[in-house]
């Protein structure tokens, strides 16, 4: 059985196999999800919110739980994608602006122009730009220094579970 997913903001529509995984609809849209873990829900590089149809997926597990508790931005309507798998349609995936504007190109691109969401960390969830706010060559810096710092430390939790 074939079941339709939405990805939202993206307005983009994919089909997922019965017990397909999440994740298997933002990679198939080129999305930038880095799989830091191999799939194995323990970098949270791919958390999504779930707008609709949270009944037509998989429960949380354990796993997927103790990673979520540890993402400043996590809501009750957070998965991880590679751990969700989806059992009926109608489901809708809010995902987050850092899978499709990953490429610093893209972001410097938006230099000049106001952010229409705030823009968090995404381990301390400390805001780094408000929603409003001239995104400015200093905060495209601060982003990529952000980056790297994300970088490392998906390097240091790796090795670390190895």
């Amino acid at each position: 059985m074939t079941w339709s997913v939405r990805l939202e903001p993206l307005g983009v529509t994919s089909n997922l196999q019965d017990g397909q995984a999440l994740i298997d609809a933002l990679v198939d849209h080129d999305l930038h999800v880095l799989q830091e873990c191999g799939r194995r829900g323990m970098c949270a590089t791919c958390h999504v919110y779930i707008q609709s149809g949270m009944a037509h997926l998989s429960p949380k597990n354990r796993r997927e739980e103790r990673t979520l508790s540890m993402v400043a931005t996590a809501r009750p309507d957070s998965r991880l994608a590679c751990q969700t798998k989806v059992h009926g349609s109608g489901v809708v995936v809010r995902v987050p602006s850092g899978m499709y504007v990953n490429v610093m190109e893209d972001i410097e691109a938006l230099v000049g122009r106001r952010t229409e969401q705030e823009i968090v960390h995404p381990l301390t969830g400390e805001v780094l730009v408000e929603i409003g706010k001239l995104i400015t060559r200093s905060i495209v810096n601060q982003l990529q220094e952000t980056r790297i710092q994300v970088g490392e430390y998906l390097k240091q939790t790796r090795e670390a579970s190895l």
